[in-house]
């Protein structure tokens, strides 16, 4: 079982990496692999609505957008993190989101269909809630399970060094974590016992 991070965070290893960083270390105290991806530093256009994704099964766009998403195949759980920008998620993460689910949707591939998925944000102060709601419509329009911890997924501080001193957000993606791990390890073991997944509706 792998769970992919994703960082969209233009700071290599800013606050949205200490809190990736937290729940990559909970992961493999509970025997998950996990990838951090890196994409916040990229030029990521939006989406334009051609539709071409359609008849190219990916993006018109041939960038980072198409090679997520065949790397995407490959995981079965999925965080995805980034910093709040004027009161919500950064743009560069919300362009590659709704490009990356919109193409693999209507490209044909369901990839991300009832695999679990959370949200994280971080922040100097406000903004957090926010950009956990524009994150969490990807998941469900995209029929993702939502993982939670005992907060809302947010972790504040304006550098990495403030982030690391705010124990509380630690300890949330410190739970998320452990919930994301025992979801996956209860959906694996379901799937042995012979319980389906649900039906996908037409």
């Amino acid at each position: 079982m792998k769970v992919l991070l994703v960082n969209g965070s233009p700071n290599k290893e800013g606050c949205t990496y200490v809190a990736l960083k937290q729940i990559q270390k909970t992961l493999n105290e509970e025997n998950i692999n996990s990838e951090i991806y890196r994409m916040g530093h990229k030029d990521i256009r939006g989406c334009i609505d051609c539709r071409k994704c359609s008849e190219l099964r990916k993006c018109v766009f041939n960038d980072e957008v198409n090679a997520f998403v065949e790397k995407a195949e490959e995981f079965d759980g999925f965080i995805f993190g980034g910093p709040v920008y004027y009161g919500t998620v950064n743009p560069t993460l919300t362009n590659f989101m709704t490009r990356v689910f919109f193409s693999s949707f209507f490209g044909g591939k369901r990839i991300f269909r009832l695999k679990p998925a959370a949200a994280v944000a971080s922040a100097r102060r406000a903004g957090t809630m926010t950009a956990i709601d524009t994150i969490n419509r990807f998941f469900t329009w995209a029929e993702m399970p939502i993982i939670s911890s005992t907060y809302w997924n947010v972790i504040y501080g304006t550098k990495a060094e403030e982030a690391l001193e705010d124990l509380e957000g630690l300890r949330t993606m410190t739970t998320l974590a452990r919930n994301m791990a025992w979801f996956l390890k209860i959906k694996e073991l379901s799937l042995k016992e012979g319980i389906p997944l649900p039906q996908q509706s037409k």
